[in-house]
């Protein structure tokens, strides 16, 4: 298992947080949508916050930088939707 991290900021009230995760070695050479999947049930499973769909509305890697950005839209379970971008990279 790798270390991996995520930043990740929303439009609710200048919402920021970096998260680190573990992920497997090969992670980051996987397509942007499957390691932004391995980082958000990463947060399902141990952030306490219920449920948060996400819609991607745009997904790159940056090859020579070993990051995945992710821009979208975070549904929470309240009903509430915000805005994102999440950049992952190993640590």
């Amino acid at each position: 298992m790798a270390k991996y991290g995520a930043t990740i900021m929303h439009g609710n009230r200048d919402a920021q947080r970096t998260i680190e995760f573990d992920g497997p070695d090969d992670l980051i050479e996987h397509s942007p949508m499957t390691v932004m999947r391995a980082f958000m049930d990463y947060v399902e499973a141990h952030a306490h916050i219920g449920h948060i769909d996400y819609e991607a509305n745009a997904a790159m890697k940056n090859a020579k930088a070993d990051v995945v950005t992710v821009l979208g839209e975070l549904k929470f379970a309240s009903g509430d939707h915000q805005p994102f971008m999440c950049m992952i990279s190993a640590v």
